[in-house]
């Protein structure tokens, strides 16, 4: 075991307690502690508390230079709705690697939603011995930052409404005095972000006054047209009622009804732009850049037309620096944004990994973990989050369980909250087996961008020898460059050392260079094809209103970023029922948005919904205050 002063030596009880008991049994280091063993001094990061750190962006110009460690990212095969341990194994990866292998390491994880915690998933803080804490704040408020995002969001929202309201009421010099307002000395000016609008329509002059009437209408009207707009309010609450919903009822609104909606935060993209930001300063551009909408001339409006971008920086000035936390076994964790990866990219910060890479150096691990299955979660990983970060990863860990493999082979439904069919409690070496042609398209997907693959055996308990082994001759089969049977769960770090020391070496032994699925140059249709025969698709299928949206966005020049895919995390293809490696279908493209500051066109398959709903019985049924103590009880 390593000699670090905050590693901690745990007791494992079996059967294994509810995570929040595990969480609770155990006294957190001072985050201070943790921060010493990274190297960071106190000018480094702001304490948040007694365990939880925002790390300082300025880290990362003082170590400019410096060399990085091993990047690791964790994605998983095609999920049953009960999630198969990706962060867990994330976790238990880490604390195998630091407190039992003597490795310099940090974890980079997503901050979750109160969606699923509150919901039907549960919190997403790994589980039973592998675990971040203290759990409940990482599950809940943390440092605050998805409430930053829900409020730079839906002020960008407010912005939109209210200036289409004004414009629809007075004239166009009305609206310029009012946007310049004179001083004391009855001098009216611009503002400095009126002159990103003014650049961009190319005029030159800096004086309200000397523009033509023709120049005070091009600057002051933005003619929103109210049915382009894909901006909609956010809030961090599985809420299906509000979905589709109408605004402006209210007397004073003068009539101006407009159906629009909600998302939940984690999809907003100012959520997307803080994941895939590289400073400050780029942030502050990205933010800018938001396309909100069309005027009626069919020119993009951005969040800078509405004069917002630097107010919606503001906002987000303390969000983009990532928080420092801890694993049970007290390896350092680094949380930072949480974009869901089947509505939006699905992986933590760009600035979270550049840090922790900097600060383990060559030789140690950084371990990050990309949302669902690999289709999604490791493709967006690599072609929009490698594209932006300029970063290269070395291996990817793809988690898998006898669970989920059975189901793959054609087992019964895995519904969430029903129990487990007996076929998934008892030995069947055939179903498992049939289920491995999943794990082996996630391979052949995963092997594709020149890293080396170890598959990590989530082992549950009613697992048995024979199908364990059954799905390590099926993953070496298919390409994998290990295959480890791990029990993190049960017994933390400890169970993990195999996949550890499989992961080191795989790090260890990389020949190719990171490859793209697809080039930024060519078409956004040929990109979604791309992306679609990695499914196993055999064609796509454009609505109208997806021709009408890529022509759009194709001439308005924004034909060269990456794709995001929103797709059901449930199967390769748009039908969540497909199990296994389905081929041959036919995808269907509903709809394609644009996240412009964030930097991707995201097509919409089939039937997602950027707004999830509650269950019968959600998750809030058993979480509860303990009023004597002050804990946390029923959180998972």
């Amino acid at each position: 075991m390593s000699s670090s002063k905050t590693l901690r030596k745990l007791e494992v009880a079996s059967p294994v307690p509810a995570d929040i008991d595990i969480a609770n049994s155990v006294e957190p280091f001072h985050i201070s502690e943790i921060a010493k063993e990274l190297n960071l001094s106190p000018d480094h990061y702001d304490l948040y508390g007694k365990y939880k750190a925002k790390v300082l962006l300025s880290v990362l110009d003082e170590l400019e230079g410096s060399g990085d460690g091993y990047y690791v990212v964790v994605g998983g095969i095609t999920p049953t709705p009960l999630g198969e341990g990706k962060s867990t194994t994330t976790v238990g990866l880490c604390q195998a690697l630091g407190a039992f292998l003597d490795k310099k390491v940090v974890t980079c994880l997503r901050q979750p939603s109160q969606g699923p915690t509150f919901g039907i998933k549960g919190g997403a803080a790994g589980g039973g011995y592998s675990q971040v804490i203290p759990m409940d704040e990482f599950n809940l408020h943390l440092t605050g930052d998805i409430h930053a995002i829900t409020a730079a969001n839906n002020l960008l929202a407010a912005a939109i409404d209210t200036r289409i309201f004004h414009e629809s009421t007075q004239s166009d010099k009305a609206l310029l005095n009012r946007l310049c307002p004179p001083n004391k000395e009855g001098k009216r000016s611009f503002s400095d972000i009126m002159f990103r609008r003014l650049n961009k329509l190319g005029i030159s002059k800096t004086r309200p006054e000397d523009l033509t009437p023709k120049e005070v209408k091009m600057f002051a009207r933005l003619d929103i047209d109210p049915n382009s707009i894909t901006w909609r309010r956010v809030m961090d609450v599985n809420d299906r009622f509000l979905r589709k919903i109408s605004i402006g009822q209210g007397p004073e609104e003068k009539g101006m009804v407009r159906e629009t909606g909600f998302d939940i935060s984690v999809a907003s993209e100012i959520m997307a732009v803080l994941a895939l930001t590289t400073s400050l300063a780029d942030m502050r551009e990205r933010l800018g850049k938001m396309v909100i909408g069309n005027s009626k001339a069919g020119d993009p409006i951005t969040a800078d037309d509405l004069g917002v971008g630097g107010a919606l920086t503001v906002l987000m000035k303390d969000a983009i620096n990532p928080t420092l936390m801890q694993t049970l076994e007290g390896t350092p964790v680094l949380v930072h944004a949480g974009p869901f990866a089947n509505i939006a990219h699905g992986n933590s910060s760009i600035v979270a990994d550049k840090i922790a890479l900097k600060l383990v150096g060559p030789g140690g691990l950084v371990v990050t973990e990309a949302g669902f299955g690999a289709d999604i979660g490791t493709e967006k990983f690599m072609n929009i989050k490698c594209r932006y970060s300029g970063l290269t990863p070395q291996c990817a860990v793809i988690v898998a369980t006898i669970r989920a493999l059975k189901m793959h082979g054609g087992g019964p439904e895995v519904v969430a909250g029903k129990p487990l069919d007996r076929a998934y409690l008892t030995e069947n070496v055939a179903l498992v087996e049939a289920g491995c042609v999943n794990l082996a398209k996630h391979i052949a997907n995963t092997k594709a961008y020149g890293v080396n693959v170890v598959v990590a055996v989530n082992k549950f308990s009613t697992d048995t020898e024979a199908e364990l082994h059954a799905v390590r001759n099926a993953a070496l089969t298919a390409g994998a460059y290990d295959a480890v049977i791990c029990t993190h769960h049960a017994h933390g770090g400890r169970g993990a050392v195999d996949l550890g020391i499989a992961v080191q070496k795989a790090c260890e032994d990389v020949k190719q260079q990171l490859k793209f699925l697809y080039s930024l140059d060519i078409s956004i249709k040929e990109k979604i094809e791309a992306i679609a025969r990695s499914y196993g698709a055999s064609g796509v299928e454009y609505s109208e209103q997806a021709d009408k949206q890529i022509e759009m966005y194709s001439r308005q020049g924004f034909s060269g970023l990456p794709i995001c895919m929103a797709k059901t995390q449930y199967s390769f293809s748009d039908n969540a029922a497909k199990k296994g490696a389905p081929s041959g279908f036919v995808l269907p493209i509903r709809d394609v948005r644009a996240s412009i500051g964030a930097g991707f066109i995201y097509p919409l398959v089939g039937t997602m919904s950027t707004m999830p709903g509650l269950p019968t019985r959600p998750c809030f049924y058993d979480i509860d205050l303990d009023t004597s103590t002050g804990k946390v009880i029923g959180l998972s």
